[in-house]
């Protein structure tokens, strides 16, 4: 299978580690939004789009839930990629040599315990790959990044620290986007999306999800998230595992449905082989 991905970033960011991973044989399409890497897949400019969901370390990416469901297009695959964040350096310099260290606002406190150690002052930048880049362009050893082994490769960097997070764990999932929904069953454990809104009527949630109780099927994901600025209108995302042709997914959805007032299946999916 070949053809077109797009992510958010530059050449060397994360989501670009995260496509070279999951579609090795897919050409790369950096754009400088979310909305314009939806916009890319769904103009026909490319084939799927990788749009970051959750990090282990610091949550929900913001915007995201916002955005799926206006998007018009279809979840059909989730990956899970492991961060590693590295300091990079240019051609010939050292970790002495370094007195501040470039990244993205929500990596440089994930570095916090390395940074403090060699006295590296942390700087924020748009973007982690972009910093790579802008420190390749300055050629100045006091200058560093914090990026991935990818930005190290792209903008022919050192990498002088490796691996250098202070949590082991840190783990980003992304979900990756098609123009064609596909429901066929693709593995042996499958995954639902879905986001809903509950009527307006006393313990409406809690009457909701008691499908997914009495059905036996697990809710691995239950997120609320203002829409269009009103404290009163709350949506929900929720992920499931199962399949539609499951008659306990059946069940648990045809309860959920009496109790919302709307209802939007994002997609069906093969979950990860790296889902913890």
């Amino acid at each position: 299978m070949t053809g077109r991905i797009a992510f958010q970033g530059e050449p060397g960011a994360y989501s670009h580690q995260a496509c070279r991973e999951t579609y090795p044989d897919f050409e790369d399409l950096p754009c400088r939004t979310f909305e314009d890497v939806i916009e890319a897949v769904r103009t026909e400019k490319a084939d799927l789009a990788m749009l970051p969901v959750e990090n282990s370390t610091y949550g929900r990416v913001a915007d995201i839930h916002r955005l799926l469901p206006e998007s018009g297009l279809h979840i059909v695959a989730e990956a899970f990629v492991r961060v590693h964040i590295n300091l990079l350096g240019v051609p010939g310099a050292r970790i002495e040599d370094v007195r501040r260290a470039h990244s993205h606002v929500v990596l440089l406190p994930q570095c916090g315990a390395f940074l403090r150690q060699h006295g590296i002052e942390g700087v924020v930048s748009p973007d982690n790959a972009r910093a790579a880049r802008e420190v390749a362009e300055g050629r100045d050893k006091a200058e560093a990044a914090l990026a991935s082994d990818l930005a190290a490769e792209v903008y022919g960097l050192d990498v002088l620290a490796r691996h250098i997070e202070d949590a082991e764990h840190n783990t980003t999932r992304f979900l990756i986007m098609s123009r064609n929904a596909d429901a066929s069953r693709r593995g042996d454990k499958m995954m639902m999306t879905f986001v809903f809104r509950v009527r307006n009527i006393p313990a409406a949630l809690y009457k909701a999800m008691g499908g997914f109780a009495t059905n036996g099927v697990n809710m691995t994901k239950l997120e609320s998230y203002m829409v269009d600025g009103s404290f009163s209108a709350t949506q929900f995302y929720a992920d499931i595992e199962g399949h539609p042709d499951d008659r306990s997914v059946q069940l648990a959805m045809e309860e959920l449905e009496y109790f919302t007032s709307e209802l939007h299946i994002l997609g069906t999916y093969e979950a990860d082989h790296r889902r913890p």
